[in-house]
């Protein structure tokens, strides 16, 4: 039980008053063959977490289907907030960069830094997405995401969201134009992020926390790298310019329900398909009961899953459901 935080002397106690209810505690250090104080603290604990009921002449454990899920509810919460602790570094950032001037006036700014290897830059966005806490603002300037991108965004994204930050992504209009880049957007949408659409722009911009900026070197030329920016004054600017943007482009779910209203409609066989698709396992079964060949029926799910803008079935049939088509 030391996963749930406790001792293995804490554990002992517990299992021996599962097998013993109701007996006494005096003696029980003798059994464990523990120092007594060890043992008296950890009866001291035990009752604190409610494991242990009673007093000193009939002692008793609490009941394991109930005990054990509110201590590992308990240890979670503990350890969330120990997670939210750690990941809030900022203020050690910012004190230890103090202690290096003091040290070192004449050295440089460390409100600006130089990042010219695409690698270290894409481990400094691994690093800031993983301990963002807060908000992530991205303005991206692309027609389309190649599938690699989409794959390395796609863990970092989902695993923000999953903690609650809030993520802000601004994209193109041509990228609604590409289906695995649409498909990737709702998805992203599908999961709280919020998106909007600009007609045309070329900043690249990337904002952890309202505290760190990347921006390219090069806007003209990415592959030459991006300086990260902690100066405040700095940051804020980018972040002025990111909500000026921000503010001028068009939602994307109104965009995306608004094509979605042209797109054909579904013949009742590429209906029949999608239902099946979405319900069993296996192509020779859908194809039995839409009554068409195996073949036939593959050829109507390869059709769909394009239309849908989607990567596989299973994505196909989460992008199905939010659109209603079944």
């Amino acid at each position: 039980m030391s996963v749930l935080g406790l001792s293995g002397t804490e554990e002992d106690i517990y299992r021996h008053f599962l097998r013993n209810p109701r007996t006494s505690p005096a003696d029980i250090h003798v059994l464990l063959r523990s120092d007594r104080e060890a043992v008296s603290e950890a009866l001291r604990r035990l009752r604190s977490l409610r494991l242990l009921h009673g007093d000193e002449a009939s002692t008793w454990a609490a009941e394991p289907d109930v005990a054990v899920p509110r201590l590992a509810e308990e240890r979670l919460e503990d350890l969330h907030r120990q997670m939210r602790q750690v990941t809030r570094t900022r203020p050690i950032v910012l004190s230890l960069q103090r202690d290096r001037t003091a040290a070192d006036p004449a050295g440089p700014a460390p409100g600006i830094e130089r990042l010219e290897d695409l690698r270290q830059v894409r481990n400094r966005i691994d690093d800031l997405a993983f301990f963002a806490h807060d908000e992530v603002l991205a303005a991206e300037p692309y027609d389309a995401l190649s599938k690699e991108n989409i794959a390395h965004a796609r863990a970092l994204d989902l695993r923000c969201l999953s903690r609650g930050v809030r993520i802000r992504n601004l994209v193109r209009r041509a990228t609604l134009d590409d289906p695995v880049t649409l498909s990737y957007l709702r998805e992203l949408n599908a999961h709280g992020a919020r998106i909007k659409v600009a007609d045309a722009f070329s900043e690249l911009i990337l904002v952890y926390d309202r505290h760190t900026a990347l921006v390219p070197i090069d806007p003209g030329n990415t592959a030459r790298g991006a300086l990260c920016a902690r100066e405040s004054g700095l940051v804020g600017n980018i972040v002025t310019l990111f909500e000026r943007l921000w503010d001028a482009a068009r939602d994307f779910a109104e965009l995306v329900d608004a094509g979605a209203e042209q797109t054909p409609e579904l013949s009742g066989t590429q209906r029949d398909v999608l239902s099946r698709m979405c319900a069993v396992s296996k192509d020779e079964t859908g194809a039995r009961q839409v009554g068409v060949s195996l073949r036939t029926y593959r050829r109507h799910i390869a059709d769909l899953i394009q239309l849908l803008g989607a990567e596989n079935r299973a994505q196909a049939a989460l992008l199905a459901r939010e659109r209603g088509w079944v």
